[in-house]
């Protein structure tokens, strides 16, 4: 199918919802169960149920997708970037006809490779070489069309050695290799990925990226790639969409929907709030020291300026050796440095401590951080409270680089020390 100005469309994706009943929570044991409905038929709070997800109990509906209209063109790499829980992983499902939208309409003009998670499509008890027939055969390729394409595609993978094992007994990374091969090499004029390029090593990775950008260009293939790596989506996609609460709030040039994403998620922080109710997913916190408010006092910085930030801390006992270390990154799952705290002590009870951090080898852009509360006594490093992207502020540009603001996807974040010219010669 052509549009008006003879693009070729090979997904259309028109006012497409898609809704999932929350039913009962089940917590895998028949005691839990129990308490949970016993608690609710006297109407009291679920003594199982996690902080802020009381309305998840019954019946409600999660609108996963809120009426998303999108149109991609043959040949084109979109990324899709978002939150967790924006959407995007169930978008690349209903285009990849795993499952249905509730509402909408969802046009594909091609053969779909997915790649949805690591070994999607593979049966274990396989060989490595049997599921690639699999997988050609799925897409409706005939056994002499594998067969032409099986070499490249054992040789791009990197498991030749153990191709003839049966998958299961592959790492994930092994694994995310092959099912790229597969995906990348079979005949398909649409190519699905989500987060897929995570698992694979930095020089797969390199390789794979150079692969798809090849396809798309060189073989008209069309690309739709969900990462929370900026700097994979920068260097594969042409184009980025911003998924936000099943909405699209961004669709357009990639290094503006990154820096529309960024804003948006310090826009949604605040700089500031609450920490007590955010959820910890890791598991490893000891729990003695917890952050529990955050206010930034300078969320705008021009070059050379310092960010500063006052944390409330929770401490369920004294110490005078606790340190706060801050990952920067300039967006989601790109880490640009880190930068740690000396000790410093904290009594028993709440505590307000006032930071301060020199931003000054950042250049312009937006940038948020993970902190961490840890104590380290010279062997053992005890992680206390960790929480990932709370903190958001953005460098604004006071200066020209060669008649231009400086540029963040060609020049990187930080900008290094100057290059001195120690001597030179000249011919006669």
């Amino acid at each position: 199918m052509k549009n008006n100005d003879d693009r070729k469309v090979m997904v259309r994706l028109e006012n497409v919802v898609k809704e999932y009943r929350l039913g009962q929570i089940g917590y895998g044991t028949l005691n839990r169960d129990l308490q949970s409905w016993w608690a609710r038929l006297r109407h009291k709070p679920d003594p199982n149920v996690k902080i802020g997800q009381e309305k998840r109990l019954t019946g409600d509906i999660l609108r996963a997708l809120n009426g998303v209209s999108l149109t991609v063109y043959q040949g084109e790499c979109v990324g899709i970037i978002g939150g967790n829980g924006a959407g995007k992983s169930t978008m690349l499902k209903l285009i990849s006809r795993v499952a249905m939208p509730t509402s909408g309409t969802i046009d594909l003009y091609g053969r779909v490779t997915s790649m949805l998670e690591v070994g999607t499509g593979f049966h274990g008890e396989m060989t490595g070489r049997e599921n690639i027939y699999l997988n050609g055969a799925i897409l409706g390729m005939s056994r002499s069309e594998i067969d032409s394409k099986i070499e490249k595609i054992i040789d791009f993978s990197e498991v030749r050695d153990f191709i003839d094992t049966p998958v299961k007994r592959y790492s994930s990374g092994m694994y995310v290799k092959l099912a790229f091969s597969v995906a990348s090499y079979l005949d398909s004029e649409i190519v699905i990925m989500d987060e897929v390029l995570a698992v694979g090593d930095a020089a797969f990775q390199k390789k794979s990226i150079e692969k798809m950008r090849s396809a798309a260009r060189d073989e008209n293939r069309t690309v739709l790639y969900v990462s929370h790596n900026m700097a994979t989506v920068r260097e594969l996609c042409d184009r980025c969409v911003v998924l936000s609460e099943g909405k699209v709030i961004f669709d357009g040039d990639v290094e503006q929907a990154i820096r529309y994403y960024n804003q948006h998620l310090q826009s949604a922080a605040d700089g500031s709030g609450s920490l007590a109710d955010i959820e910890r997913r890791d598991r490893n916190l000891s729990g003695l020291f917890r952050m529990t408010d955050l206010e930034v006092q300078n969320e705008t910085l021009y070059p050379g300026e310092e960010l500063k930030f006052r944390l409330c801390i929770n401490s369920r006992a004294a110490s005078d050796n606790i340190c706060l270390r801050m990952l920067v990154s300039s967006g989601p799952g790109e880490i640009v440095g880190m930068a740690c705290s000396g000790s410093f002590a904290l009594k028993e009870g709440n505590s307000r401590m006032t930071f301060s951090f020199p931003a000054a080898p950042l250049e312009a852009g937006s940038y948020v951080c993970d902190l961490v509360l840890f104590t380290y006594d010279g062997q053992v490093q005890v992680r206390h409270d960790f929480l990932r992207k709370i903190l958001h502020f953005r460098i604004e540009s006071r200066e020209l680089h060669f008649g231009s603001e400086w540029e963040l996807r060609n020049w990187g974040s930080v900008k290094l020390s100057g290059i001195k010219v120690e001597d030179s010669e000249y011919g006669g």
